[in-house]
C-alpha cells in the first residue's frame, strides 16, 4: 500500500500528453505552457541584447552585420535572433522532450562581435562561417561520441575560469555600451563624463542595473526582461520631456550627456513584416584566406570550448531542476539534447546571429512547472510571434539594455566559488584565463593565456605527463597565436 507522500501518475488524457510524456512526468499542459511563456520572458531579452552587441561593431573591413558602415541593422538582427531561437526551441522540444529553450549565446556573441569579425580583413560572413564551422564539429564529436574526451582534456578550474571570465567581459561591454565607463583623461577608463555619473542617459543605466538587482534578490521571474522594460518607458519620457538627443548631434558635434546609440523614441509601427535577410550570409571558409589556418582553428577551438561547456552544465542545471536526472547524473536523451543543440550552433551561424546554445533561463521555466518538451515548444512559439514585433527594439536605447550584461556578467561570475584558489597549479592559469579577458578585450587571449599557463606550470613541476594530449596542442597553437604578427611580418607565414 503506497503511503501519503507517494505521487499517482495520472492516465494520459491526449495525443499532446502522450507524445510529451506530461502526466508520466506529473506535469499538465497547463503548466507547461505557463513555464514555456516564464522561460521566454525570462530569456527574451536577447531579442535587444544581441543586436547590441553584434549590430554596433564593425568588422575588419569596416562593415557593420548586414551592410553599412554608419546605422546598425538592429531591427534585421532582432528578427533574425528571434526566428533561430524559436525555430531551434520548438525542435528541441520535439526531438528531445526536454524543457531546454535556445538562443544566440552570451558570451559566444561577444567572442564573434570582438575577437573574430573584428580582426584585420575580415568580414562578417567569415566570423559567421567560422561559427557555422564550430557547430558542424562539436556535432561530430557528438555523434562520434569524443565529446566526452574533450570536455576531460581540460582541467575543471579552467573551464570554470572561461566562464568568470566572459561574465567579467560581457559586464565591461555592457557598462562601455552605456557609456558608464568610458576612455579617461590621463587614465585608460574613467567613471562616466569626467568621473561622474552625468546626464539622463546614464541615470537609466544605474536605474536599469538596480532594478534589475533588486527584482533578482527578490526572486522577480523575468526580473531581466522587467528591467529592460521600466528601463526604456523611463527613456521615453525623459528624451520626451527633455530633448536629450544621440551623443552624436546632427551637426556633427559630440554630446557627452547624449544617448550613445539608439534614441529612445516611439516607432511609427509596432508591428511589421520581419526582415529576414541576414539569413544565408556566412561564408565557410573565407576566413582560412584572411587571417590564416592557424588562426581559424584557434578561434573555433575558443568558441567550441566556450559553448562545449556551457552546454553540458546548462542541460544538467535544469534536468537536475526538473528532476529529469537519474542516480548516475544522466538525463533521458542526452545524445538527442546535445544534437540539437550542435545543431543549434550552426544555424546561428547560418541565419548571420551568432551560435545559439541552451539557455539557463530555462531553468525559470522549470521552476514554474514546466517538465517536458512542451515548455519549449511554447517558448520557440513566443519566440516566433516576436518577430513581428521587432521595430520595438530600435526605441530601446543602450542605457537600458545593457544593465542585462552587467547581470548576466554577475551570474557568470559566481561560479568562481568553483576554483580551488589555494592550489596554485590550478589557480594561477585560471586567473590569469579572468583577468585577460577584459584587460585585453578578448575573450580568445584570456583562454589563452591561461592554457599556456598551465602547461608551463606543469612542465616546471615536473606533472608533464598529467597535461592531455589536447591541451599540448591547444598550447601550442595559442603561442603561434599570439606571435602570429611579427611570424606573419619575418617568415611570410600568416
Amino acid at each position: 500500500m503506497a503511503n501519503s507522500t507517494t505521487r499517482e501518475t495520472p492516465a494520459p488524457a491526449g495525443a499532446i500528453d502522450r507524445f510529451f510524456k506530461i502526466s508520466e512526468r506529473g506535469s499538465s499542459l497547463t503548466s507547461e505552457v505557463r513555464g514555456g511563456l516564464v522561460t521566454f520572458f525570462a530569456m527574451s531579452y536577447i531579442i535587444v541584447l544581441n543586436p547590441i552587441i553584434l549590430g554596433n561593431v564593425q568588422d575588419g573591413t569596416g562593415q557593420l552585420l548586414g551592410g553599412g558602415t554608419d546605422e546598425p541593422n538592429i531591427t534585421m538582427i532582432a528578427a533574425a535572433t528571434a526566428l533561430i531561437a524559436g525555430v531551434l526551441s520548438i525542435v528541441m522540444g520535439l526531438v528531445a522532450n526536454f524543457p531546454l529553450a535556445l538562443a544566440a549565446g552570451m558570451g559566444l556573441n561577444a567572442v564573434v562581435a570582438y575577437s573574430i569579425a573584428s580582426l584585420p580583413d575580415m568580414t562578417w560572413a567569415d566570423a559567421m562561417g567560422i561559427v557555422v564551422l564550430e557547430g558542424i564539429i562539436i556535432l561530430l564529436l557528438v555523434l562520434t561520441g569524443f565529446r566526452e574526451a574533450v570536455f576531460r582534456a581540460v582541467p575543471p578550474e579552467l573551464k570554470v575560469a572561461i566562464s568568470v571570465g566572459i561574465g567579467l567581459f560581457i559586464a565591461f561591454v555592457g557598462m562601455v555600451d552605456a557609456g558608464f565607463v568610458r576612455p579617461g583623461a590621463g587614465t585608460p577608463v574613467e567613471l562616466g563624463v569626467a568621473g561622474s555619473v552625468a546626464g539622463w542617459p546614464l541615470l537609466v543605466f544605474v536605474f536599469g542595473v538596480l532594478t534589475a538587482i533588486v527584482l533578482m534578490v527578490r526572486k522577480v521571474k523575468g526580473a531581466i526582461l522587467i528591467s529592460i522594460v521600466a528601463s526604456t518607458v523611463v527613456a521615453l519620457v525623459i528624451e520626451a520631456v527633455a530633448k536629450v538627443g544621440g551623443m552624436m548631434g546632427p551637426d556633427g558635434v559630440l554630446n557627452s550627456h547624449g544617448w550613445k546609440l539608439n534614441v529612445p523614441t516611439l516607432p511609427d509601427s509596432v508591428v511589421d513584416w520581419p526582415d529576414f535577410s541576414l539569413l544565408g550570409q556566412f561564408s565557410l571558409f573565407g576566413s582560412f584566406e584572411k587571417i590564416g589556418a592557424v588562426a581559424v582553428i584557434l578561434l573555433v577551438f575558443s568558441l567550441l570550448l566556450a559553448d562545449f561547456f556551457d552546454t553540458m552544465g546548462t542541460m544538467v542545471a535544469v534536468g537536475s531542476e526538473a528532476g529529469l536526472v537519474d542516480k548516475d547524473g544522466n538525463l533521458p536523451k542526452t545524445r538527442q539534447i546535445l544534437v540539437v543543440d550542435s545543431v543549434a550552433a550552426i544555424a546561428g551561424g547560418a541565419g548571420g546571429v551568432s551560435s545559439n546554445t541552451g539557455y539557463v533561463e530555462s531553468a525559470a521555466g522549470v521552476g514554474d512547472g514546466a517538465r517536458t518538451g512542451l515548455a519549449s515548444v511554447v517558448t520557440g512559439v513566443a519566440f516566433l510571434l516576436a518577430t513581428l514585433f521587432a521595430p520595438l527594439v530600435e526605441m530601446v536605447p543602450s542605457e537600458a539594455a545593457t544593465p542585462a550584461l552587467v547581470v548576466v556578467g554577475f551570474l557568470m561570475v559566481m561560479q568562481v566559488t568553483g576554483i580551488d584558489w589555494k592550489n596554485m597549479e590550478l589557480a594561477i592559469p585560471a586567473f590569469l584565463t579572468i583577468i585577460v579577458m577584459p584587460f585585453t578585450f578578448s575573450i580568445t587571449a584570456g583562454i589563452g593565456a591561461g592554457f599556456i599557463t598551465f602547461v608551463v606550470i606543469r612542465i616546471a613541476v615536473g606533472k608533464v605527463r598529467q597535461v592531455h594530449p589536447l591541451m599540448w596542442v591547444a598550447a601550442v597553437l595559442f603561442v603561434l597565436y599570439f606571435v602570429r604578427g611579427p611570424l606573419g611580418e619575418t617568415l611570410g607565414v600568416f
